[in-house]
């Protein structure tokens, strides 16, 4: 299986990020992709090559043109103001405060554009983001070109980065802009599996009235666990989208076999969906040993899913997205890698 990877990725590096009251150390981190990448290899899996560069269009085909100017510009906008630590959002939104005029001062963009602050901003940041979009879209073209698989090795992640904003850990949503470029260029139908623990409330949020995209994911029950606000059961898409959005929020302490049933519920919803290409928010948090997650998954649960994957016979484009136990991210990324092509 061909991998895309990128070093640009070692551009973001964020010193902190706000979690349960405190500065922490980013849970995202590079050493994730470098540990990845390592086992990609040692398990020769395929060739590893560079991401071709693609135009600022592919990028507001799944965001808004504003949104990705912020992203363009935040960090310049932020040092003009003399600061030299990373910037972070502090005020949102929230509750009867407008949504409808952005403003102008930084502060203020950096909370209208966000959800929370665990996007931390800094000098790489936008070259990271970037080449991360250009990987994921080099795995959709192979896919376009006749490869049955591939792996975009993302890092920042992506699937929590809606239309308009960043969040967790995501800033481009590597995942929803692959899956635009697939229907784009002649795929007519395309599913979106989100195996993340975390629910993809961006991708969701982004297709969500339209019935070409078809979006399912199995996460952490929303009631009590982030992103909290979406990812429910009863939200099954709007208008044209109606029917093309299933959620599988799952308990604290899901273990193997519980997952794997309620991902065999999916695999059916999307068999009868009948996409021509899947595309895969690869998350590998549910590990049983996640520093930040609640899940029980072990090593052959990975090999499980990726076997599961590839029973749907369709080309297929694996997106990274988390998983925070640094030291075993890699070998359950290979399990799903592996499990799919063996």
């Amino acid at each position: 299986m061909l991998t895309i990877y990128s070093d640009d990725h070692l551009l973001h590096h964020g010193a902190a990020e706000l979690y349960r009251g405190q500065l922490v150390p980013c849970f995202e981190s590079p050493a994730r992709a470098e540990h990845v990448l390592d086992a990609v290899r040692a398990a020769g899996l395929g060739a590893v090559l560079p991401p071709d560069q693609f135009d600022r269009g592919a990028l507001t085909r799944a965001h808004t043109d504003d949104y990705v100017a912020f992203l363009e510009t935040a960090w310049d906008e932020w040092q003009a103001l003399g600061e030299t630590g990373d910037a972070l959002p502090y005020v949102w939104p929230a509750g009867a405060l407008r949504r409808d005029v952005p403003p102008t001062h930084i502060d203020g963009k950096l909370g209208f554009y966000s959800i929370d602050a665990a996007v931390p901003i800094m000098a790489g940041t936008w070259g990271a983001v970037r080449a991360a979009a250009d990987v994921a879209l080099t795995g959709a073209q192979r896919l376009i070109d006749g490869d049955t698989a591939a792996f975009a090795l993302c890092r920042p992640p992506g699937h929590h980065a809606g239309a308009r904003a960043m969040g967790g850990f995501c800033y481009l949503n590597n995942a929803a802009i692959a899956a635009q470029h697939l229907r784009d260029h002649g795929a007519r139908r395309v599913a979106i599996l989100d195996v993340d623990y975390h629910h993809g409330n961006g991708t969701q949020s982004i297709f969500y009235d339209r019935g070409d995209v078809f979006f399912a994911s199995l996460h952490g029950d929303p009631a009590v666990e982030y992103p909290f606000f979406l990812g429910y059961h009863d939200e099954c898409g709007v208008g044209e989208g109606t029917g093309a959005n299933r959620n599988f929020p799952l308990p604290w302490g899901t273990t193997g076999p519980e997952y794997l049933a309620a991902l065999d519920l999916a695999m059916a919803d999307i068999a009868a969906f009948g996409p021509d290409m899947i595309v895969v928010s690869l998350g590998v948090d549910t590990f049983a040993e996640d520093p930040i997650s609640h899940f029980k998954l072990r090593d052959n649960d990975f090999t499980q899913i990726g076997q599961r994957i590839a029973r749907l016979g369709r080309p297929t484009l694996f997106v990274m997205e988390g998983g925070y136990a640094i030291a075993q991210i890699g070998t359950n990324v290979v399990a799903v890698l592996t499990g799919f092509a063996g």
